[in-house]
């Protein structure tokens, strides 16, 4: 997994989408403190995406610390096309996402988080299932997985040693 540099993330022109807010409540002496926690997911629609998290006790700066933290963990994920190179499967925790590449013209068909993150990712035409949590947090990280674990043509060829000339795909 390799993170963009920040002089990079600077250049692009970035697009940011709440993904989900929780109240969270921690119980002291005194009665109960209240927080908000955020998940963002930001990204050029590009072939560049990043999540982060952040909380606070105002629902405004917990989405701004969410932002900061998603530019720090920016990845490139690849793009064929407007859809992914191939089917794969992205588990994290008990979040499962199956991602599937679809033709030019069927559009995002996904659901809740995945959605955000595949539209900002630059994915055109996608299909996606959810076949595990609900949790948007084990969501988002399987789709990350996902994205993390997907290899081009070019990257396979190279693992290989030949030339993509010599796969029949």
């Amino acid at each position: 997994m390799k993170y963009l540099l920040r002089s990079e993330v600077e250049k692009l022109n970035l697009e940011d989408r709440v993904v989900s807010i929780n109240r969270v409540a921690k119980t002291v002496k005194g009665g109960r403190n209240m927080r908000f926690a955020a998940l963002v997911v930001v990204g050029d629609s590009n072939g560049v995406v990043g999540i982060g998290t952040g909380k606070a006790t105002e629902v405004p700066e917990a989405i701004r610390k969410a932002t900061e933290d998603a530019k720090k963990h920016m990845i490139k994920v690849p793009v064929v096309g407007t859809t992914i190179p191939h089917r794969i499967e992205g588990h994290k925790a008990s979040g499962h996402v199956l991602l599937m590449p679809a033709a030019e013209g069927t559009g995002v068909i996904a659901g809740g988080p995945v959605r955000a993150i595949c539209e900002l990712a630059g994915y055109k035409d996608i299909r996606a299932k959810n076949l595990g949590s609900n949790n948007p947090r084990n969501i988002i990280n399987a789709c990350l997985d996902a994205f993390y674990n997907m290899k081009t043509v070019e990257d396979v060829a190279k693992l290989r040693g030949k030339s993509v000339e010599e796969f029949d795909y």
